[in-house]
């Protein structure tokens, strides 16, 4: 019989799985892993079978590996910014 993650563990690999989809350059790959992660979770929220539970939480923990590393070569080949994004203001130089 498998043993269930305690539900700390499990907000725990939620809370690294936002704050790694939050690490992607792109907008829409950092959207997308955002909802696809509260999608998944808000799923198995209630859910009570140990066997499921450590299961979900057994491929959640592998896949945040895969997250990560994907963030990681998103943010070095990362391209120009979207129009939907917040730019930083250029701040322009006064020669007065």
């Amino acid at each position: 019989m498998a043993t269930a993650p305690s539900k700390q563990s499990i907000l725990h690999l939620y809370h690294s799985m936002l704050r790694t989809s939050q690490s992607f350059s792109s907008y829409n790959f950092r959207h997308y892993f955002v909802r696809r992660t509260k999608s998944t979770f808000r799923e198995i929220q209630n859910e009570t079978d140990s066997a499921k539970l450590a299961a979900f939480y057994d491929e959640k923990a592998k896949e945040l590996a895969v997250l990560k590393r994907s963030a990681i070569v998103n943010q070095l080949y990362g391209g120009w910014k979207l129009v939907v994004e917040k730019q930083k203001p250029e701040h322009q130089r006064s020669d007065n």
